[in-house]
């Protein structure tokens, strides 16, 4: 059977976590206990609020054969097509969140708008190449054939959102960055059922806010303290 969706949000989910990882091992920026939990609890925010987390089951009490029924048989190329590489694609973006961020904040610290420019231009490159090698590119339709007034609305909101992430992750780092994706994957999912859904807001939306909530200001109030040195000790001893 092909990867299963719901395993693939899962694992795309643990971007932050991973971005966590990657500030500790290339910078440094080691977390506190309660910045981990509340890490976890944003991962959980955003399983909710993709609705990958039934609730429903969660709040029921069920029976040992529903269990059985919902078991996956798990196969080895499952793993090493699917789950290996959306755990790898999920540290590099870690990786790359850690190292954008150690180039911005750095002692050497780049301007934000250069460095965004520059990471256009290499993700230009790169789409160039993929297009030119594509084995299907001939019968492929142009790039542009399909194109109305309105395809260049997504192309300047999601340039100015490009602009955007460079300045949250100058100032913010990419650890609160991946929070600020999950209140958008919030808004996002309210805006949609208030315009679009004829069933308003729904459960998902009002719990994974609340414990996207509650694990911003766990994290935001529960800074890493590193322990005293012995200077430090022999000093409050004098």
């Amino acid at each position: 059977g092909g990867f299963i969706k719901a395993t693939y949000n899962v694992l795309n989910q643990t971007k932050t976590l991973s971005a966590a990882l990657c500030c500790y091992l290339v910078m440094g920026r080691k977390q506190s206990k309660m910045q981990i939990v509340a890490l976890l609890l944003l991962l959980l925010s955003a399983l909710v609020l993709e609705k990958i987390v039934n609730l429903d089951f969660l709040l029921s009490a069920s029976s040992e054969e529903d269990a059985s029924e919902k078991t996956v048989e798990v196969s080895s190329k499952h793993l090493t097509h699917g789950v290996a590489p959306v755990l790898l694609a999920s540290f590099l973006s870690g990786l790359a969140g850690a190292l954008s961020q150690k180039n911005l904040q750095g002692s050497n610290s780049r301007n934000s708008y250069f460095f965004t420019m520059e990471l256009c231009m290499a993700t230009t490159i790169m789409l160039v190449i993929t297009s030119l090698t594509s084995s299907d590119s001939s019968s492929s339709p142009t790039n542009f054939e399909h194109w109305t007034p309105t395809t260049i609305i997504p192309i300047l909101t999601n340039a100015a959102g490009g602009i955007l992430v460079g300045l949250v992750t100058k100032h913010a780092g990419s650890v609160k960055k991946g929070f600020a994706l999950i209140f958008g994957l919030l808004i996002s999912g309210i805006l949609q059922a208030t315009l679009k859904s004829d069933d308003g807001l729904q459960k998902e939306h009002i719990i994974g806010g609340i414990l996207a909530s509650i694990s911003l200001y766990l994290h935001g109030t529960n800074p890493y303290v590193a322990p005293p040195t012995t200077a430090d000790a022999k000093k409050k001893k004098e």
